[in-house]
């Protein structure tokens, strides 16, 4: 038992199955990389409730991982998960000089979260990073947060937040991306509209491809992909077939997270057509791969170079034909906030002392 070094247990309610999986929840990986690098002798515990989909122990990238599989399994299961993941918590703090747990989401974990802190007069933070904001979210009255619990993505996120639930958080720390996992950017940008994310019916795919629809009318050398998988693919496919713009409009489906930066590199507009987002990691990690992004959520309060916030379909048409007939138009990376910036922010919380390196 090491108690010299500080312990941070992170419940999530999901993490990476293995290193290769690079899809699973890449801004929370990218995170728990950057405390790696910058805190190399904090020591990081991640309790997962529901994804990997079998209950295991096992190690990534160095930091200890307990997976459950069980919340949404029913209610005896649930229980059973509450029990593991409160017992787990004690064997923890019992072997370790745990600083402080982080639960990211307002939902299941963070009820369990806080209970043990609170019972065991730990530090407790909850990062609200998107869809738990939402008025639907019934966690929320559950866990009853005060505003210095509570750690908001984005100005949006804060905002949407005490519109719905009437407690504004204290802390806003940003979404953020890893510029190191850039390579070095193609000489030509030959993707005139990129779609990054899950086909799902909250990303409004649909207009992706109305988007499209009116471009190809002028510019009949139109390249578009999209990037994803989800129940929507085949009724965006019959879309794509219906407007016959099969010549013009690619699904791919999902990529690995390296090859999707590459097509990044290769595009000149990040079309995120979302009706809802806390804040986009796709459209920062784009804004870096020097591509232009349109998108309708506004996640900050202040502008934000390259990136374009319109407020309708026609909108959004007549600005990606503006920013496709600008031949000035600028494809530098703009670095909005580095990981590294993050893991920072989020361990002078707990007020941890180790040195960091930068």
């Amino acid at each position: 038992m090491n108690m010299d070094a500080g312990t941070l247990v992170i419940l999530t309610p999901g993490f990476p199955e293995s290193e290769s999986d690079s899809t699973c929840l890449p801004s929370q990986q990218l995170f728990v990389g950057a405390l790696n690098k910058i805190y190399p002798r904090l020591k990081i515990v991640v309790l997962s409730f529901e994804y990997p989909f079998r209950k295991s122990t096992y190690i990534w990238k160095g930091n200890q991982v307990f997976s459950y599989h069980g919340w949404k399994k029913g209610r005896l299961e649930k229980i059973r998960t509450c029990f593991a993941v409160w017992n787990r918590l004690r064997k923890l703090r019992r072997e370790n000089k745990v600083i402080g747990l982080l639960s990211f989401w307002c939902t299941e974990c963070a009820w369990i979260g806080k209970h043990f802190a609170r019972f065991h007069h730990l530090i407790h933070h909850i990062w609200i990073l998107g869809q738990d904001a939402r008025k639907e979210n019934k966690w929320v009255s559950r866990i009853s947060p005060q505003p210095e619990e509570l750690i908001a993505m984005s100005d949006f996120l804060a905002g949407e937040f005490f519109r719905n639930h009437g407690v504004r958080p204290k802390y806003i720390i940003p979404n953020a991306i890893e510029p190191d996992l850039f390579k070095a950017p193609p000489g030509e940008r030959d993707i005139d509209l990129l779609g990054v994310g899950s086909l799902i019916a909250l990303k409004q795919y649909d207009i992706f491809i109305a988007v499209a629809k009116a471009l190809s009318g002028f510019m009949p050398q139109l390249h578009c992909v999209i990037c994803g998988m989800g129940p929507e693919q085949e009724n965006l496919q019959s879309l794509i077939n219906q407007l016959h713009l099969g010549n013009h409009v690619r699904l791919i489906g999902e990529k690995p997270h390296s090859e999707v930066l590459a097509l990044m590199q290769r595009s000149r507009i990040l079309l995120h057509p979302s009706s809802y987002e806390g804040y986009s990691t796709v459209c920062l990690e784009a804004l870096y791969a020097g591509a232009q992004v349109i998108s309708f959520c506004n996640p900050k309060e202040s502008w934000i170079r390259h990136w374009h916030i319109v407020i309708s379909q026609e909108d959004m048409i007549h600005v990606a034909t503006d920013t496709l007939s600008d031949q000035d138009t600028g494809h530098q990376p703009i670095l909005v906030y580095s990981m590294e910036q993050q893991a920072g922010a989020v361990m002078d919380l707990y007020d941890y002392k180790e040195e960091a390196i930068v």
